[in-house]
């Protein structure tokens, strides 16, 4: 809302008015006011789930200080969401189809999160909202996404053609930058194309299209590949994100140093210099979503206040589904996919440990008549519990993890 306000005010040439045109600027602000938000107006949340004693009921698994977190107030996913929806309101353009995108997942998951808490909490029943419903929630959210994607006017991408060819400004849309027809350093042009591709790591020419996979280049049927698709990342990442929220801090963490990474990814693809220097897809007006990515970063860190060891409140479900919703769907936005098991590698492995231990479970109880355990308990950072490590020292650890495949991830910007 504030662009509009100061793109009014620069035509009056109101002093700092221009500092809004500037992608960087904004994003920080976005960053510093989600920030407060969850700081400062976390608190009062807090104080109100405290009041109407919507406190968490833990289960006796056996795990060391455990009911010790009995009581603690939960739903601290609505800290989350306000910390994210606010900024994103004030400093981005919200005529942008991917802001409008990433809001509508925002909502739309939280709510499906908000539910599950809310049946557990004030209906007392802990199994909270059926998967079944969950899932029908997710593969909505994946339609809608994925069908914006595929067919909306607006999302476009620019593809690099090589060899002396002249860049034509005209040709180019900027974010940060002005291009000048001089600069022609990269001696490449670039040509728009609606059509749905993505990047795929590790290979030079990297450019996949989802149209030729099912032999359609009139971009007619490449939709049901590419919204399957969406709808199984989205699933996957948000029960991953679910699954490793089990100890304090482990998933608000481990989800901003993903979001730190993937506003990095938005940038360089949003910036046409960028883009072309790292020889990835320019995808004009994805800028934008800089600066969701950053309230999404400042909101993570801000709830980190209270939920770091010991937690002070947790997210629930209302922030865990639509953490990894959010990651999912703008992973996706700025092609970006097909990296996603190597960014959210603690998830994928949280995810994987469930699969495994219950799988194998059921195959030698079938097998032996008694069920047999790979893991002392699942999800994986359970085990290490079992194992006597403190907490805290695992959640750090798996930050640490966490950070190295972020790194990782941007590395493969170049690593081809």
């Amino acid at each position: 809302m504030l662009v509009y306000l100061f793109d009014y005010l620069e035509g009056l040439n109101f002093p700092g008015a221009g500092l809004f045109q500037y992608i960087s600027f904004r994003a920080g602000m976005a960053l510093i006011a989600s920030l407060i938000v969850s700081v400062i107006f976390g608190k009062r949340i807090i104080r109100t789930l405290q009041r109407k004693q919507m406190g968490e009921t833990v289960r006796d698994l056996g795990l060391e200080g455990q009911l010790e977190k009995t009581g603690t107030p939960t739903m601290g996913g609505l800290i989350i969401i306000a910390a994210i929806l606010i900024p994103t309101l004030l400093f981005a353009k919200l005529d942008n189809i991917y802001v409008l995108t990433m809001i509508i997942a925002t909502v739309w998951l939280g709510t499906i999160g908000f539910i599950d808490d809310y049946i557990k909490v004030f209906k007392k029943n802990k199994k909270g909202l059926a998967g079944r419903f969950k899932v029908v929630g997710q593969i909505g959210v994946g339609i809608i996404v994925g069908s914006i994607l595929y067919f909306h006017p607006d999302v476009q991408v620019h593809q690099e053609v090589d060899a002396g060819y002249k860049l034509n400004p005209n040709e180019v849309e900027v974010t940060d930058m002005h291009i000048d027809a001089d600069e022609e350093s990269a001696q490449s042009r670039w040509i728009q194309t609606d059509a749905m591709t993505t990047t795929v790591p590790f290979i030079k020419h990297n450019e996949f299209n989802y149209d030729w996979l099912v032999g359609d280049w009139s971009k007619q049927y490449g939709w049901l590949l590419f919204i399957p698709l969406v709808i199984f990342i989205v699933i996957a990442v948000s029960n991953g994100a679910n699954m490793t929220d089990g100890l304090d801090g482990l998933a608000t963490g481990s989800s901003a140093i993903i979001g730190i990474a993937l506003a990095v990814l938005a940038y360089v693809s949003s910036n046409a210099f960028f883009a072309d220097y790292l020889d990835v897809m320019y995808i004009p007006m994805a800028e934008e979503m800089v600066i969701f990515i950053a309230a999404f970063v400042g909101a993570c860190i801000g709830f980190l206040w209270y939920n770091s060891f010991p937690a002070q409140v947790f997210m629930g479900d209302t922030g865990s589904l639509a953490l990894g919703g959010i990651i999912a769907v703008f992973a996706i936005a700025i092609r970006k996919e097909l990296l996603i098991p190597v960014l959210c590698g603690v998830f994928l492995i949280e995810n994987l440990s469930v699969i495994m231990q219950v799988g194998w479970f059921k195959i030698t109880k079938r097998r032996f008549g008694e069920g047999r355990r790979i893991f002392l308990m699942a999800p994986l950072h359970h085990h290490y519990q079992k194992k006597g490590l403190h907490e805290a020292k695992i959640v750090a650890r798996f930050w640490i993890v966490g950070i190295l495949l972020a790194v990782f991830t941007i590395v493969t910007l170049k690593l081809r």
